[in-house]
């Protein structure tokens, strides 16, 4: 029996087109590693506030560790922690501080500003400058449709207020979680990366070593460059913002600071922030030079800061940055979309060093194997 089911199954290997067998073997391969990555995913949703935390103590760290670094050759290493630890809140705090004081020592005057640039606003839109044609009446039925629709959901925004309330117990929560996890990153990883090392076989350890290299040096450069780009991109930004004396340049600047932490899409999108409060405090005029301002910063960040500041930290081109950003955010929101390029990058690090790379084909060979020869030139006998 066990003779004639070897001799069916070697029959049927025989019969089946070699395409098939090919393609099922890679088929349920590909189904098994789709099942491993949904099942780390679910397990890890399940656990969503550590994983949050634990990320922010990877950015701490690799933000701080040059600092902790430089300042344990003058004093204990435990001592150079707790100094840049203390340096980052001072940072934090200064800058928040300063976005509070200027936002309510400009409140009252930027609460008339924007009242009257409301007014005009409406002008400009019943005035005929238009293509289209709009009444007051219009504009008087959508603003009663959505105090009537404020109105009607105010239950649910309330459970809505409600939920932020507890959200940002969870963020509060996190954040703690982080600065401890963060603390003894600095000042005891490269014990703590031993002692996992050594746990594992030796004959894994030269592997796990150069997959742990490659992945922290790519979400460290990338993180240090992210905070360079970020703080840069809100100095321009309020350097503009000041120079036209748009109000809340500051708490502006901040925003869009944040909003550079999420690739291609968030800076923009506090940058057009920014027009509305221009658009609605100063005019037309002024919200257009605000946007021109953004543009340039914009064009300044991709042509020289991200060449310059990340380098060849992030080897990554930008149609997969922009797809790693829409996945991540469909996928895991604001959060998704913060970590979606980091987490490719270093998956992509930790797979760039340990694979085996074949002898490369040239611009020749490809064309040739895919059957598009290269046109020759021919010489002529007289050029000869």
């Amino acid at each position: 029996m066990a003779d004639q089911s070897r001799t069916d199954g070697v029959a049927f290997e025989h019969t089946a087109p070699r395409w098939l067998r090919t393609a099922g073997g890679v088929s349920w391969r590909l189904l098994a590693v789709t099942l491993a990555i949904v099942v780390v995913f679910f397990a890890l949703s399940k656990i969503q506030l550590v994983v949050i935390a634990v990320f922010l103590a990877f950015v701490i760290t690799a933000v701080l560790r040059p600092i902790v670094n430089w300042l344990s050759r003058w004093v204990a290493r435990g001592v150079a922690v707790g100094l840049s630890l203390l340096l980052g809140t001072a940072f934090l705090a200064g800058m928040l501080t300063y976005v509070v004081y200027s936002v309510a020592n400009q409140w009252t005057s930027l609460s008339s500003q924007f009242g009257q640039g409301i007014g005009q606003i409406t002008t400009w839109l019943t005035g005929g400058h238009l293509p289209f044609r709009l009444t007051n009446e219009q504009l008087t039925a959508w603003i009663d449709q959505g105090v009537q629709w404020v109105q009607g959901h105010a239950g649910q925004i309330a459970g809505q207020a409600a939920a932020s309330a507890g959200s940002a117990v969870e963020v509060f929560t996190a954040v703690i979680i982080a600065a401890f996890c963060a603390i003894f990153f600095l000042a005891r990883g490269a014990e703590m990366w031993t002692w996992f090392l050594n746990q594992l076989p030796v004959r894994v350890r030269q592997g796990w070593i150069a997959a742990g290299v490659a992945g922290w040096s790519s979400f460290s450069g990338y993180t240090r460059g992210i905070v360079i780009i970020a703080v840069t991109d809100g100095l321009l930004a309020f350097t503009w913002l000041a120079v036209l004396r748009i109000p809340l340049a500051a708490p502006l600047a901040v925003l869009v600071l944040l909003g550079a932490f999420v690739p291609l899409v968030g800076a923009p999108a506090a940058m057009v922030v920014a027009v509305i409060v221009a658009l609605a405090t100063k005019g037309v005029v002024w919200a257009l030079l605000v946007g021109l301002g953004i543009a340039l910063i914009g064009q300044f960040e991709g042509h020289v800061l991200q060449p310059l500041v990340m380098g060849r930290q992030v080897s990554l081109h930008p149609i997969v940055v922009a797809l790693s950003v829409a996945i991540g955010g469909l996928v895991a929101g604001i959060f998704g979309a913060v970590v979606a390029v980091p987490l490719v990058s270093v998956s992509w690090a930790v797979f760039s060093r340990l694979r085996t790379l074949d002898p490369p084909m040239d611009a020749a060979e490809v064309e040739a194997a895919t059957g598009q020869l290269p046109v020759v030139t021919q010489v002529s006998p007289a050029a000869s």
